[in-house]
């Protein structure tokens, strides 16, 4: 694990006001009727083998109403079986106790699914298996999780970073209250391939150095996140360090820490 670095306070104030006048300045529609955000989570998966870090983002399909031809990470909606898959390790406590602030009905469970959302989704949509293979796989839910069991691989929250969470603004047609995670590529066990392409969710997947990252067509949140991570980085990158949380209370963006 990195050594944490103290940075300027100053520069830490100067570095927040720009993440959030960075999301106040994209204009938006928001004058749809108001519906209640859903439970999703998005995963950044970052490869270090190199000098240069290095992160997966997928191309969305132009045909798609929610970030049509944008980059995103992997992810999508808590699915109620995400509540009953086993797992190899639990969440790290301190990213357990972050993702149950301002959690409606929170529980470890509840946390876990939201971890567990993140490397589903990364799977469904990127043919990506990432956790630790066993010899026996217990009883798993039916559906994408039984892809898993067929690998004799277990979904491993060890490791798994809590980064940022962001609510999209009220007055959008679809809103999602997203958790943001990271992991390292060595959690990649197996690949099943098909996943992606002209017909799936995602077109193409690209692996940046987080340098190049900002060149492409993605939306602000994605964007910030990603300069959350880097900060993080910078930091120590500690499970125990504080988690951005970007809402719109009243019509402007506001950064609170977890």
């Amino acid at each position: 694990m990195m050594g944490r670095m103290h940075s300027d306070p100053s520069d830490a104030t100067d570095r927040m006001n720009r993440f959030v006048q960075r999301m106040n300045e994209v204009e938006r529609d928001l004058t749809a009727p108001y519906v209640a955000p859903k439970d999703a989570a998005t995963l950044i998966l970052v490869d270090r083998a190199g000098r240069v870090p290095k992160v997966l983002l997928g191309k969305r399909h132009t045909r798609h109403k929610f970030m049509p031809g944008k980059f995103v990470f992997p992810g999508g909606r808590v699915d109620p079986a995400d509540r009953q898959m086993p797992v190899a390790r639990s969440l790290n406590p301190d990213a357990q106790a972050n993702l149950m602030k301002h959690l409606t009905r929170a529980s470890p469970r509840k946390a876990q699914a939201l971890a567990l959302a993140a490397i589903r989704e990364t799977f469904e949509e990127t043919g990506l298996l990432l956790g630790a293979r066993v010899a026996e796989v217990p009883t798993v839910p039916k559906g994408p999780w039984t892809a898993f069991a067929h690998a004799r691989i277990l979904p491993d929250l060890a490791d798994l970073h809590f980064i940022g969470r962001a609510i999209t603004p009220p007055g959008r047609v679809r809103r999602f209250d997203t958790r943001f995670f990271t992991l390292d590529a060595s959690a990649i066990a197996h690949r099943v391939d098909g996943m992606t392409g002209p017909d799936a969710e995602l077109v193409e997947l690209v692996w940046l150095p987080l340098t190049q990252v900002k060149e492409l067509d993605m939306s602000a949140v994605t964007a910030v996140m990603l300069e959350e991570l880097d900060a993080r980085i910078a930091e120590g990158f500690g499970h125990d360090l504080p988690v951005p949380f970007y809402r719109m209370p009243r019509g402007r963006f506001t950064r609170e820490m977890l």
